[in-house]
């Protein structure tokens, strides 16, 4: 499933990749913003503390206090309900301690001399109800206040950013998504002609890259069938104009006298039906297209047709298979490639004689006394090549089996124990 949807999992994991990557940037820059704004005005802490302080030395009045925040827009919250709710319910934005240093002038016996108080303070910036609060505490000092000009941090501008940038990557893969689907599209006309849907059509409007393949394939795809039929029409005319004369040629030696070449003759002409007969079997076998020939049948009938079709002794053949085992094959072909073993088998075995079993992993298995095979499976499936030319062959037998096997996706092995040749349906 990964391997047939590559390219389209690649853009997913792009896409993937790209948000995710985008969201962590313009998280991190948020909260990079978002500290670098409390930092800068937590710089007006300085000014209140420097009001308070004078306020403080000079002993002004509350008025003048107030007067002077109100300048920058600061402004005393003197509710004291009202002060502790927002210090419970405020959201904390920063917290610093200094020092404030009052100097004082006194005078004792000695004189005047200079009195420098250090008092420890702290400064607290609170947010609540999108409002900014300064609380500025200490031994001697208390007092909370209000900032009308601050406002909360907002995101709004990063987040109008950030789904800016989300939404055009986002419509980006959407469109290649859309250039991607003929893509899947013509994956999924290819396979319906390689299934054996000749008629299916490439042809598309398009004239970008993916719609030039799918043209140039609907180019190819006539010129295929157009081969492919006149394949067939050659082959098929070739046999029926073969099969005539060879009817002829057997009823006229039918009428020579000397029985020495009568039988030769009759000889000649069977092979040339036999060999007729299996170029058709070829011919069907590589053109074979529809599946839907393919019926469960029990394998043990199976194996009697195809003894019945070879025309041996039975008892030259023996079958140990249980008759409950099925298989799902056109019955004709798969005769035919049984047919063919028991013939291979008793041809070359020692004693004339096949075994016919299912092996360990449920493969039908054909096994007859003999020498080993003097050269590799793959020399005896190929086309006219026998090992010994004196045996009545053309060469075809093993060719037919595996090719009748591949139409079943199976393949035709061999394999040699303790004088046991072992051909197998894997």
């Amino acid at each position: 499933m990964i391997k047939k949807n590559a390219v389209l999992i690649t853009v997913l994991v792009a896409l993937s990749v790209s948000l995710i990557s985008v969201s962590a940037v313009f998280w991190e820059f948020y909260k990079l913003n978002k500290q670098q704004y409390i930092d800068h005005i937590f710089t007006k802490y300085s000014v209140i503390t420097q009001i308070y302080r004078e306020h403080m030395q000079r002993s002004s009045s509350d008025i003048m206090l107030e007067a002077n925040l109100a300048v920058y827009d600061l402004f005393i919250v003197k509710d004291k309900a009202e002060t502790k709710k927002i210090l419970s319910e405020s959201k904390l934005l920063k917290k610093e301690g200094f020092k404030s240093f009052d100097t004082s002038l006194m005078i004792n016996k000695n004189g005047l001399f200079t009195k420098k108080t250090v008092t420890n303070l702290q400064a607290t910036m609170l947010e609540y109800k999108k409002q900014i609060y300064f609380h500025i505490s200490g031994q001697n000092a208390d007092i909370f206040i209000k900032d009308e000009d601050l406002k909360p941090y907002s995101y709004i501008n990063i987040l109008y950013a950030y789904s800016t940038v989300f939404l055009i990557i986002s419509i980006s893969f959407v469109l290649v998504f859309q250039k991607l689907r003929p893509l899947i599209r013509l994956r999924r006309k290819i396979a319906l002609y390689g299934s054996g849907e000749m008629h299916v059509s490439f042809k598309t409007k398009n004239t970008d890259e993916i719609g030039s393949i799918a043209n140039e394939l609907e180019k190819a795809k006539l010129k295929i069938n157009t081969i492919l039929e006149s394949r067939t029409l050659f082959l098929r005319n070739l046999m029926h104009e073969l099969k005539t004369p060879i009817a002829k040629g057997t009823i006229a030696t039918q009428m020579l006298s000397e029985e020495k070449q009568r039988n030769r003759f009759v000889s000649i002409f069977h092979r040339l039906e036999t060999l007729v007969e299996e170029f058709a079997l070829i011919e069907e076998v590589t053109s074979l297209e529809d599946t839907t020939e393919f019926k469960e049948y029990r394998l043990v009938d199976v194996i009697d047709g195809a003894i019945d079709m070879a025309m041996v002794d039975r008892e030259k053949v023996s079958i140990e298979i249980a008759g409950d085992v099925k298989v799902n094959v056109n019955y004709r072909l798969y005769t035919t490639a049984i047919k063919n073993m028991i013939d291979n088998g008793l041809k070359y075995s020692d004693d004339c004689h096949v075994k016919i079993v299912i092996n360990d992993k449920n493969e039908l298995c054909f096994e007859s006394k003999g020498e080993c095979l003097k050269h590799p499976l793959q020399f005896y499936i190929e086309p006219f090549t026998k090992e010994n030319p004196s045996k009545n062959s053309f060469g075809l037998g093993l060719y037919l089996v595996d090719s009748i096997l591949k139409a079943h996706s199976k393949v035709l092995a061999h394999e040699y124990d303790d004088g046991i040749n072992r051909f197998i349906f894997a």
